[in-house]
């Protein structure tokens, strides 16, 4: 296994730049441009004039809020090729994550770099590259190479420090709902002779208060230019009362190259962790008293050696979970892990298989597919869950898929695979939480993937579980057809990929292939994996997982499968309800007396099966 160092995110889409382009003029132009023309000199109502300075005041209030926050940034980036089936397909990928503080980044004096070019400053070959690597606390010369940390927060905020009337001119479009939130739809162009570097676009306020929730376009400054920029979409949601952040962009770019104008690249950014704090310590005036507990200690009994073994052992894990929650990898728990839960558990009773203590599930925040165990815990990563979220007709998910990832896990769980003790020691986790992230090894060894993978194909034989083997599959099948211009992401970051290693490309549960149908893209009633981001979407202040319910979409060609692929960002959005306490629920075993289901599943050719026990209703929000 080969551990890679994730660079920082915020430097993702600068990354392209350089990564992504023949030269760097292509992304960020130097010398004279024409002037395009201003915006249409249509007159604006005073509703209309009323919103656009609500949106002007709330902008500076997010900016505001930004600057005091620390989020996790990850990107993802698929650089495309021209497919003679497809259309198009991944060429190789790219995968950025880290925890960044924007208090250092908006508002210095590298935001003056853009203008200061416009302006007639240095036109040199690294005019737009000055104050470029100040930013990203502990990135160092991890990349060796040089970015515009400029564009990056722009996809995010527009203009830091200029979104105002002197700077922007507003022309009204239409309006729109996006999800159930009303907006009004403007187009945005900058004012004056220095326009390069600046947001020319579209927006959409929320005409509730005047939230900008989405705007489009790239930083040409104008029309004429816009084709020597990358072009973006970003979202924000309703994460607090009144308060709207950035939640996600997508950037996508053609090859000017290309005859029938394919795309070049597509990227995608989540923001999360808004709400994260990091660990402080603990203070000296603390009073270590514990109200209202009485001492019983001289009734406690003695712990064996055995005893002792098996707490020590469960003190690692609860580091590691704990620890993972802190950084903002792992999602806060929710509805749907109680989903995966049940489908665990089920896998036992299925079995007749009994545990001292019942099984816990989370999901990873993160892109890479990748599934952990610790303890009594097991972990999927979100894009592993979003790629085997196979939705039928009538909006139904099949399980086959989930089931053979939680076998894996709980394989290691009965066959006695604990994490290394030496977690135990609080100090190995310590990894700093406002860096870029290294890979943690918490993945079981080599052997041990073996030992599981073989118990799991005994779990999954069970007659309730074996007519779902197809699924995963051909889901297996899908992945091995990119598994070699998706590299990154099947390179896990904390615990066990579904590859063995890049020497052996084969897969744990190799001999599941076998018990599936032949993979063939050009079947329309069969659909193996799915696009990134399918079924799943994080709260970005909480960091819970929220379920989506996507309608149905019928295939017209083997184009539109587009699995383990980037998709472009589009979020029901709503307004911020505060959570409703849920009340006690009670106490329940650790594994069901009864299978939930018991029918045959469905042919894995057919998307739409009529059979149920292969599949299951998407957990409701």
């Amino acid at each position: 296994m080969i551990f890679r160092k994730q660079p920082a995110a915020g430097l993702a889409l600068a990354f392209i730049a350089t990564a992504f382009s023949p030269q760097i003029s292509s992304a960020f132009p130097l010398g004279k441009k024409k002037v395009a023309q201003d915006l249409p000199a249509a007159k604006l109502t005073a509703s209309q004039n009323q919103l656009i300075d609500k949106s002007i005041a709330r902008e500076k209030e997010v900016i505001k809020v930004v600057r005091e926050r620390a989020p996790l940034v990850e990107t993802y980036i698929q650089n495309m090729r021209p497919d003679d089936k497809l259309g198009q397909a991944p060429e190789s990928d790219q995968h950025f994550l880290g925890r960044v503080e924007f208090g250092r980044i908006i508002g210095g004096d590298q935001f003056d770099t853009n203008r200061a070019t416009a302006e007639g400053g240095d036109r040199g070959k690294f005019g737009f590259f000055r104050h470029s690597t100040s930013f990203i606390t502990g990135l160092g010369s991890s990349l060796h190479m040089n970015f515009s940390e400029t564009g990056f927060i722009q996809m995010l905020l527009m203009d830091s420090n200029d979104f105002d009337r002197q700077h922007y001119e507003f022309a009204y479009v239409r309006n729109e709902f996006l999800g159930n939130t009303p907006t009004a739809v403007f187009d945005v162009a900058p004012i004056g002779k220095n326009k390069t570097g600046r947001f020319f676009g579209r927006i959409w306020v929320e005409t509730q208060n005047g939230n900008v929730v989405r705007f489009n376009g790239n930083f040409a400054g104008t029309e004429t230019g816009s084709r020597e920029y990358y072009h973006f979409d970003s979202w924000r949601t309703n994460v607090q009362p009144n308060l709207w952040l950035p939640t996600s962009f997508y950037v996508e770019e053609s090859d000017p190259k290309s005859v029938n104008r394919s795309l070049k690249f597509k990227a995608i950014n989540h923001i999360w962790g808004y709400a994260l704090k990091v660990p402080t310590k603990e203070s000296e005036n603390t009073s270590m008293d514990v109200v209202g507990a009485t001492d019983v200690s001289n009734e406690a009994q003695d712990v064996s050696p055995l005893g002792a073994q098996r707490a020590w052992v469960q003190q690692a894990e609860d580091n590691v979970v704990e620890r993972l929650y802190q950084a903002g990898l792992l999602d806060a728990p929710s509805e749907f892990d109680k989903t995966l839960e049940a489908l665990a558990t089920n896998i036992l009773a299925y079995n007749n298989i009994t545990l001292s203590r019942p099984i816990h599930c989370r999901t990873l925040l993160t892109e890479p597919l990748e599934s952990l165990s610790v303890g009594n815990t097991i972990i999927l990563s979100k894009s592993l869950i979003d790629t085997t979220a196979i939705l039928s007709q009538d909006g139904a998910q099949q399980m086959g898929n989930l089931n053979a990832l939680l076998a894996f896990q709980l394989s290691h769980i009965i066959l006695g695979h604990r994490l290394d003790t030496k977690f135990a020691f609080n100090d190995r986790l310590l990894f700093p939480s406002t860096s870029v992230f290294n890979r943690i090894p918490m993945h079981h060894t080599d052997a041990d993937n073996a030992a599981a993978a073989k118990k799991a194909m005994e779990l999954l034989s069970a007659k309730e579980l074996a007519g779902g083997q197809q699924y995963f599959g051909l889901y297996l099948q899908q992945l091995q057809e990119r598994l070699k211009p998706l590299k990154a992401l099947n390179e896990p970051m904390i615990g066990d990929g579904l590859v063995k290693s890049d020497n052996d490309p084969t897969f744990w549960m190799e001999p599941i292939i076998a018990k599936s149908p032949k993979l063939e893209m050009s079947n329309l009633k069969q659909q193996a994996a799915m696009p990134l981001s399918s079924f799943l979407r994080r709260d970005p202040w909480t960091d819970q997982m929220i379920t989506l319910h996507p309608a149905f979409e019928p295939l017209l060609s083997a184009a539109d499968k587009i699995p383990f692929e980037v998709a472009p960002v589009y979020i029901k959005l709503s307004y911020y309800k505060p959570p409703t306490e849920a009340p006690a629920a009670a106490p329940t075993a650790a594994a069901p007396t009864a299978p939930a289901t018991t029918a045959e599943p469905a042919p894995a050719e057919n998307t739409a099966p009529a059979a149920t026990s292969g599949t299951a209703n998407p957990p409701q929000n």
